[in-house]
């Protein structure tokens, strides 16, 4: 069953992370999907999805994923679906903010109907808040893989190789 992957790129962070991300889960699995060609009935056609977000500014959805958050993102049923988000924001220039966009579709996902997995341990990061936490027994989290290549961009290909493995694990789950 393949997996589509949906994301949206300013500065080609965001997309270098996308190709990684391909070739960890095999391009034969992955329907690449830039979000400004997509639409709700390119979401209702995957089971299996992954959402990749650069957070924007002060907590901002990166342009592509405003236009369609306000266009038909937040209509979507993910009944039945399940959803790994990752997203990239700046933990020390923009600590207050730290990767919120992946807080606002997550809230988006769960809320209509959608099974999210990936979450990842906030322990190690430097920030102020995030709209992407959650809080499980006592132990924050947050609701995707949170990656930062302003500031450790050495960590990212693990990062992206351990949550790889623990998403492929969770979808078959």
């Amino acid at each position: 069953m393949k997996i589509g992957l949906f994301y949206g790129s300013d500065t080609g962070n965001t997309e270098e992370v996308v190709n990684s991300l391909i070739e960890l889960l095999g391009a034969e699995n992955i329907d690449e999907h830039y979000v400004s060609d997509a639409s709700a009935e390119t979401f209702a056609e995957y089971e299996r999805i992954v959402i990749g977000i650069p957070t924007w500014y002060d907590g901002e959805l990166q342009s592509d994923w405003e236009t369609a958050y306000d266009n038909y993102f937040q209509e979507i049923d993910f009944t039945g679906k399940t959803v790994a988000i990752f997203g990239l924001g700046d933990q020390h220039g923009y600590g207050d903010w730290f990767i919120d966009g992946v807080g606002i579709l997550a809230d988006v996902v769960m809320e209509n109907g959608g099974q999210l997995i990936g979450l990842w341990d906030a322990e190690g990061y430097e920030y102020a808040a995030s709209k992407a936490e959650i809080e499980l027994e006592g132990h924050t989290y947050f609701k995707g893989l949170a990656i930062d290549v302003d500031n450790e961009p050495e960590l990212t290909d693990e990062r992206l190789q351990i949550w790889t493995e623990q998403i492929l694990e969770e979808f078959e789950s």
